[in-house]
């Protein structure tokens, strides 16, 4: 499963994006892909972003069952601690 957030980007970013997972709200997107597209497809997000920013989150084998990657300066940002991660809110 994965999933990806995208604010303040273009709005043909989001369509390319609902080539590969499902739209569920207004830059939130939802699926199930391989390894190999999802890598492809958070690359293309990343390259054009273009002051817009991005989270995914998708399943791994690890304590939390997921990682989370982010991209561009969104309010809330991924930390470790001590081998989890979690949310940051920047104030």
């Amino acid at each position: 499963m994965t999933v990806l957030v995208l604010e303040n980007v273009s709005p043909s970013l989001r369509g390319e994006c609902t080539r590969w997972l499902l739209e569920v709200k207004a830059g939130v997107f939802l699926g199930t892909i391989s390894a190999a597209v999802r890598e492809r497809l958070w690359e293309m997000v990343k390259s054009r972003a273009e002051g817009g920013s991005c989270m995914i989150a998708y399943a791994a084998n690890n304590e939390q069952g997921f990682c989370m990657e982010v991209h561009g300066a969104p309010r809330r940002t991924v930390v470790d601690f001590d081998g989890l991660q979690l949310i940051k809110i920047k104030q």
